[in-house]
């Protein structure tokens, strides 16, 4: 079963292809995108041991000409210094504008592949070809390209749309389970923001996705895409509504610099900033507790954390000062109302609301 998905961005337009067993078929989908014939293909070795083979292969048969480059594996080396080395490769072996970049991998990879192809002599093509369940649902769409700095995650990047999304279903299957539960904490989000049918979809199918049932996994991906789609439609930049997507990603970043980047997975500390973005809306009445229960225990059924890492509250809070969402020394928050809709507050004193809470 193929499903495909469009963002509509006017000329920026590109497709989601969604089924299973896609990797053998990337060089005729690349061939009818007229891609460049020299491909970098960044990936890291875990996902090359698995994939780099049948990628390759399938693209040779298309005519393609790919070289690959593995990065490190891990958000710790979602760096500049990873960043460097790709731009090493791809000068020393004198790729030009006439080159594409493939981005076959996590959401590390993903992000760190997607900026180079969007900076590296301005800007080439580029495919992303995600590999985990986080970077299918969430880091692939969109065009949110970047790396990590020391004091901050993602704060150095660019806006920079793909080609084309290649999701193949099948290479969950190779994951281990905290990676798949990770993925599901941004799934989670999408029901909480914008689809409370979903929301309720997904806890009646908690067994079938704890199972990796494939028409299921299916499912919750596709509707995951069209969710993100339609918000990156109307808002590609952030600019207002894009920011919806942020949803438990405050505190969830705090926890990814305070504890070290790869202790956490990135879904694992978003699933806590959910709990902490929900009860801090209970607290303006956005919400019930009932809700904020509801949301606990969905996570908590897909074995993801929602307990807040033992940090004071002011290594939180300076944390969160420097979050890209900061402006003027005001923080804007996504707080959920009720469970399908989410608005935007900013708060100015961010160490009083937290406070309670943590």
């Amino acid at each position: 079963m193929l499903e495909k998905i469009t963002v509509p961005l006017a000329d920026r337009s590109y497709p989601i292809h969604l089924g299973s067993e896609l990797l053998f078929k990337t060089g005729g989908e690349l061939s009818h995108l007229q891609f460049p014939q020299r491909i970098a293909v960044i990936s890291n070795p875990t996902v090359d041991r698995l994939y780099g083979r049948a990628v390759l292969d399938s693209l040779e048969k298309s005519g393609f000409l790919p070289l690959l480059f593995n990065a490190p594996d891990g958000e710790e080396y979602k760096s500049f210094e990873t960043l460097q080395s790709i731009y090493d490769f791809l000068i020393e072996n004198n790729f030009d504008r006439g080159c594409g970049i493939i981005a076959l991998g996590g959401g590390v990879i993903g992000d760190m592949a997607g900026f180079a192809a969007a900076t590296f002599l301005r800007g080439i093509p580029y495919v992303q070809i995600p590999t985990t369940l986080l970077a299918q649902v969430d880091s692939s769409v969109g065009g949110k390209t970047a790396i990590n700095h020391p004091l901050g995650k993602n704060l150095i990047g660019a806006f920079y749309q793909p080609e084309m999304v290649l999701i193949d279903i099948a290479v969950l299957d190779t994951l281990e389970p905290r990676e798949v539960s990770a993925g599901l904490a941004e799934v989670v989000k999408y029901g909480v923001i914008s689809d409370y049918e979903f929301f309720c979809w997904l806890e009646e199918n908690v067994q079938k996705l704890r199972e990796r049932d494939g028409e299921t996994l299916i499912y919750a991906v596709k509707r995951s895409c069209q969710i993100k789609a339609e918000i990156v439609e109307l808002d590609e930049k952030e600019g207002s509504i894009r920011a919806y997507l942020n949803y438990g990603h405050t505190f969830g970043h705090a926890i990814e610099n305070l504890s070290g980047y790869g202790q956490f997975k990135h879904g694992e500390a978003v699933s806590v900033g959910m709990i902490v973005a929900c009860k801090v809306s209970a607290q303006y009445g956005y919400c019930t507790q009932q809700e904020v229960d509801r949301l606990t225990h969905l996570l908590q059924s897909l074995d993801l954390p929602t307990d807040p890492p033992e940090f004071s509250l002011d290594e939180y809070v300076i944390s969160m000062q420097r979050d890209k969402k900061v402006k003027q020394g005001d923080l804007t928050l996504v707080l959920n109302r009720g469970i399908g809709d989410v608005s935007l507050q900013k708060v100015t004193d961010i160490k009083s609301i937290f406070s309670s809470i943590l």
